[in-house]
């Protein structure tokens, strides 16, 4: 039996308090991001390949199916706006296509060739990455988009909370985090996608930062999309050049359309040097 297909540790839930349930779930989660740790290893193993063939050009695509197709798409689509990457850079599919993001499409994670044909569009070549997202580490969806992506020249990874699963053979890079069984039995949004989210987390930031898109601990390339980014924006503004008057940082940086490029056109208008 998988792990994350093994029996809740608790029983009896239906009768259990609400203040005792709550203290068991937030229990379990507690343990979540010290199995996390151990993974460490092999996601700086995966962040520095993917710098290294972003570098090239290369991308990074999201292949998963239910909860962890979801957080592949909630983690790519956030990249733009927080970064300024472009909207490719990271892609996510997801089995059942957009309409599986907020309605469950039943049997579209069990097609095997779906995965791959869902990611031709994009090109995919020897430089881009793919991470395979599955709790179960064995969709069929996720595996077979591995299978041809290896096949295909591609950087394979994988995000399981299943030890010798399919989708962990057919990765060069696979991350595994054994959370255990579930609060729920076989919920895995619930452990297993905290671990999942946890992850990508860890490989989008660190890519970001390593490829230059973070100054210090500031987001210089965001996008000034609503008032609280022009705010924020315009107090990193205000940090990089010692401006004072919070009007005229907000004025320099929605004229240059980036805390970068305010930054730099601040110091070269007033001859500032490094």
């Amino acid at each position: 039996m998988k792990v994350t297909e093994q029996p809740s540790r608790y029983s009896d839930l239906e009768h259990t308090p609400t203040r005792l349930l709550l203290e068991e779930i937030n229990r379990e989660d507690l343990s979540v991001p010290v199995i996390v740790a151990g993974c460490i290893p092999a996601i700086a193993r995966l962040v520095d390949a993917i710098v290294e063939r972003m570098q090239r050009g290369g991308r990074v695509f999201y292949a998963g199916s239910g909860t962890s197709g979801r957080l592949g798409v909630v983690d790519a689509s956030e990249i733009p706006p927080t970064y300024g990457a472009d909207d490719g850079l990271f892609h996510a599919v997801i089995a059942g296509g957009d309409g599986a993001i907020r309605k469950a499409v039943e049997g579209a994670e069990d097609r095997t060739d779906a995965g791959w044909n869902d990611l031709l569009p994009m090109n995919p070549g020897p430089d881009d990455t793919l991470i395979g997202l599955t709790a179960s580490g064995q969709t069929p969806y996720v595996v077979g988009a591995l299978r041809h992506a290896g096949e295909a020249g591609l950087l394979t990874a994988c995000i399981t909370c299943n030890p010798d699963s399919p989708v962990e053979a057919l990765s060069q890079i696979p991350i595994v985090a054994v959370v255990g069984p579930e609060f729920v039995t076989g919920s895995t949004r619930m452990k297993a996608g905290t671990a999942e989210k946890l992850i990508l987390n860890m490989i989008s930031t660190s890519v970001m930062i390593r490829l230059g898109h973070v100054r210090g601990n500031r987001m210089v390339d965001m996008q000034l999309t609503n008032d609280k980014l022009v705010e924020r924006g315009t107090r990193f503004v205000m940090d990089e050049t010692g401006l004072k008057d919070a009007e005229a940082a907000r004025s320099l940086l929605l004229a240059a359309g980036s805390v970068r490029e305010a930054v730099e056109r601040y110091k070269k208008q007033n001859h500032v040097t490094e």
